[in-house]
């Protein structure tokens, strides 16, 4: 029961972003690493998605991120792969490499293992751009096995979106 109540939020949240992306004729990219496309999976759940989410981009690996977002390797170098400023090359990247007008980047650590002290199991970092040059990011710490933080952090990317989108004037 639980899993339905959450599938539904994921639901409802993209629902809520197609009706709005659809409304301002605008197109939606994603670059994910921890969520493994879960992101994308959410959005193209929605019927009539194609009308709006343009592609998404799975870059599990840093050589991924380098090769298909153009993340430069001096910053995964400097940062990590789990940094705001990866995650801000990463959002850059799907737009450069799509015809979005929105793109959002999600990169952390869900767990079990590889967490460190500075960046423990369930830090992950997020960022939102859009075609007019903006781009806003955050770090979120989340709880839980790695299902839960993989969903949660699909639910915050969404809701950031949201939030995005209804704080910018349209991109056309």
């Amino acid at each position: 029961m639980l899993e339905l109540l959450i599938m539904s939020e994921l639901e409802t949240l993209a629902e809520s972003l197609g009706r709005l992306l659809s409304v301002r004729g605008e197109w939606l990219a994603a670059a994910e690493s921890c969520t493994g496309g879960w992101l994308a999976q959410s959005v193209t759940a929605i019927a009539g998605s194609s009308a709006w989410f343009d592609r998404g981009f799975v870059t599990y690996s840093n050589a991924a991120k380098v090769d298909m977002l153009g993340v430069p390797e001096t910053t995964l170098a400097r940062h990590g792969a789990v940094s705001e400023a990866v995650a801000r090359a990463m959002a850059q990247g799907a737009l450069a490499h799509s015809r979005a007008d929105w793109a959002v980047a999600i990169t952390g650590i869900a767990g079990p293992g590889g967490g460190l002290p500075e960046k423990p199991v369930g830090t992950v970092c997020f960022a939102w751009a859009c075609r007019d040059g903006g781009c806003e990011a955050t770090v979120r710490h989340f709880s839980g096995d790695r299902a839960a933080v993989r969903r949660a952090s699909v639910a915050f990317a969404l809701n950031g979106l949201l939030d995005c989108l209804e704080k910018r004037p349209f991109i056309a």
